[in-house]
């Protein structure tokens, strides 16, 4: 098995230390390297060429937003996995609509941080559910009627079933969840996501989670419906 290609952003360098002693020991994870400033980014990502950045929120010079918006305009852009404390929801927010795969907070258990890069470089979001919900609800607390509207106009650009597929994939279903929920192969999840986010022009289901929740798809059925 290839191991995975991990450098890690942070301008503290005992976490990075700590980090790097955490996943540089998991047998199918490999640090690339390290960068202590979001500046340092690109040049890094281009002499190592990692499959996976995770990046500090707060830095210095650059900060870990803005190195990710400039990473996902990239072709071929590694995954991004944010490190936060979760101070600031819209900046976690602004991170995953610049197309971060997701996040972990900066307490998370080992084990846990090591997984979220497992799955990350597997293709699968990072976002426990409690989170999703309280970022989501910040993001409808603060979507215009404008949000809602532009967010429409561009699922209107989907046909039926892969209108349903976005809909799962904003609930936080994994490929095989989708699968059984709609009576069809995983293979076929997997082609009918890549067609959403090649329509959409998105980078991952993180952006087409926030899309849907925009549109008001993921409302109960009858819920405010008054």
């Amino acid at each position: 098995m290839t191991a995975i290609r991990l450098l890690l952003v942070d301008d503290d360098p005992l976490v990075r230390a700590g980090l790097s002693l955490m996943l540089g020991g998991a047998d199918d994870i490999e640090v690339v390297g390290e960068a202590a400033d979001g500046g340092e980014v690109e040049a890094l990502v281009d002499r190592t060429r990692p499959d996976v950045v995770l990046m500090d929120i707060r830095m210095p010079t650059v900060d870990g937003l803005t190195a990710t918006e400039r990473l996902r305009t990239r072709k071929d852009a590694p995954q991004v996995i944010v490190l936060t404390t979760f101070h600031g929801d819209e900046q976690v927010l602004r991170a995953l609509r610049a197309g971060a795969a997701g996040f972990v907070l900066k307490d998370t258990p080992p084990k846990e941080i090591v997984e979220a890069v497992r799955r990350v470089a597997a293709g699968d979001p990072v976002l426990s559910p409690a989170v999703t919900r309280r970022l989501m609800e910040h993001a409808m607390g603060n979507a215009a009627d404008t949000r809602r509207a532009r967010a429409r106009e561009r699922i209107a650009a989907l046909n039926d079933r892969e209108r349903e597929v976005a809909v799962t994939v904003g609930r936080g279903l994994s490929n095989a969840e989708i699968a059984a929920q709609l009576f069809m192969s995983v293979a076929t999840v997997k082609t009918h996501v890549s067609r959403i986010l090649a329509k959409l022009d998105l980078n991952n289901r993180v952006q087409v989670a926030l899309l849907v929740y925009d549109a008001g798809l993921l409302e109960e059925p009858g819920e405010g419906g008054n």
